[in-house]
């Protein structure tokens, strides 16, 4: 990811901490650049890891309740692929899409999205509001056929 793209998120969820009331701390600045350098799919002691490579005097519990509020605001979202602990990935846009290959583990992002009118048709037929979507489709890759 280039720094122009990497400085854009960083604003865009500086701006939705802002507008529910948050401010964007030098922790939490610190735990979203490293979040989005390594493109969000990284367990929370990994992220902790990383950010100790530069800066010692972020806690794990500021981690841990940075990914929390980031998660509630819907800007993030674990996600748990067999490995035990959540990965938290991403929500660029409000949704994030995976193909899972079931037998090598392999995980293919794609940004194509045709969800839209699934979207409101189960937002009309439930009375309910989306406000985003994690899509993961499960199978075998091209090597594992």
């Amino acid at each position: 990811m280039d720094d122009k793209s990497l400085e854009t998120r960083l604003n865009n969820i500086q701006a939705a901490l802002k507008q529910k009331g948050y401010r964007l701390t030098s922790s939490r600045q610190k735990i979203v650049q490293s979040l989005l350098s390594c493109g969000g799919h990284i367990t929370a002691d990994g992220l902790l890891e990383v950010i100790h490579e530069t800066d010692k005097t972020v806690g794990r519990m500021t981690v841990y309740r940075t990914l929390e509020l980031l998660s509630e605001l819907g800007l993030i979202r674990p996600v748990y692929q067999g490995t035990g602990a959540a990965h938290y990935i991403l929500l660029d846009g409000g949704h994030h899409h995976h193909l899972i290959c079931s037998g090598c583990d392999a995980v293919i992002e794609f940004d194509e999205c045709g969800l839209q009118d699934v979207g409101k048709l189960l937002a009309e037929r439930f009375n309910f509001a989306i406000e985003g979507h994690l899509v993961e489709f499960y199978g075998r890759c091209h090597n594992c056929q």
